[in-house]
């Protein structure tokens, strides 16, 4: 692959670079948010663009996080597959990538070889700035190949662009350009920065129930915007369970659909948190 012109990218205090070509549809899909002023106003462009934003975030929460990059519960080879093309349409890349950069930043949390610590390196680089840098374009197989020995993820993996178009040109073709600016562009972005916020303002913001090695934080407010995500100082203690909403009163919607699903057959053996971790703490944070 041909370098990119230093002119055409923007530095970054550690040494990164994000190459603006690159970032260039990351930037369109942002600017094109703002043609929802110049076209009219329908309730159900609203109400899909919501719709739409639930339902990927959650395939990006079950599917993404706690499925492949931690393997909190099981499920078929066929639905693994339906859970990794849902959480693609999110455009955040591809599934294996995403799950191996992920399993590399709990290795290294928090540390010089994290990957978008904020109390290291800023709230930019954390929240999008390490997303577009190029220095991160690879997957790391080294850390995925539990699930790149499937030959669909690794398909799916390759053309991670395919499920957020097809999903774009569906939407097109229902209600036209109009939908597809709300549905999908103002959809996308409100769902990329609302994921975006765990691995930033989840580091910066919140109360801290256990003693963790980095500087994870349980936050109410991002676990409502994320479907249980924002229970982050849970996560990090104990990783390995289907539910970061470790009490009842800690609000984890991702993990009620995921025990929704699981009456119905369709996932399973989910993992629990252990109960010497509950009991350790009762009524903390």
């Amino acid at each position: 692959m041909a370098s990119i012109p230093r002119y055409l990218t923007v530095p970054l205090p550690n040494g990164s670079r994000i190459s603006i070509l690159h970032s260039l549809p990351f930037i369109l899909v942002h600017l094109a948010v703002l043609l929802i002023f110049f076209m009219p106003f329908h309730w159900y462009y609203l109400v899909t663009c919501l719709a739409l934003l639930v339902v990927r975030m959650f395939f990006v929460t079950a599917g993404y996080h706690r499925y492949f990059s931690h393997r909190s519960f099981k499920t078929s080879r066929a639905f693994q597959f339906i859970i990794a093309f849902m959480a693609m349409s999110s455009s955040q890349k591809g599934v294996l990538w995403w799950a191996a950069h992920h399993r590399h930043h709990h290795r290294f949390s928090d540390q010089e070889l994290d990957l978008h610590s904020p109390t290291l390196f800023g709230f930019f680089w954390s929240h999008i700035g390490w997303i577009l840098s190029d220095k991160y374009n690879d997957t790391r197989m080294n850390y995925i190949g539990d699930f790149a020995k499937f030959p669909e993820l690794r398909w799916l993996n390759k053309y991670h662009m395919l499920p957020p178009a097809v999903l774009g040109a569906a939407l097109w073709l229902i209600g036209g350009w109009a939908l597809f600016v709300w549905a999908f562009c103002l959809g996308t972005v409100l769902l990329w920065h609302d994921t975006f916020t765990i691995n930033s303002l989840s580091h910066l913001f919140g109360s801290r129930r256990y003693e963790t090695s980095d500087t994870s934080r349980n936050n109410w407010l991002l676990a409502l915007l994320t479907l249980g995500e924002g229970w982050h100082n849970n996560h990090h203690h104990y990783m390995a369970s289907a539910r970061q909403g470790f009490y009842w009163w800690e609000i984890d919607i991702t993990y009620y659909t995921l025990k929704f699903m699981s009456w119905l057959g369709i996932v399973w053996d989910l993992r629990k948190v252990p109960a010497h971790i509950l009991e350790a703490q009762p009524a903390a944070a």
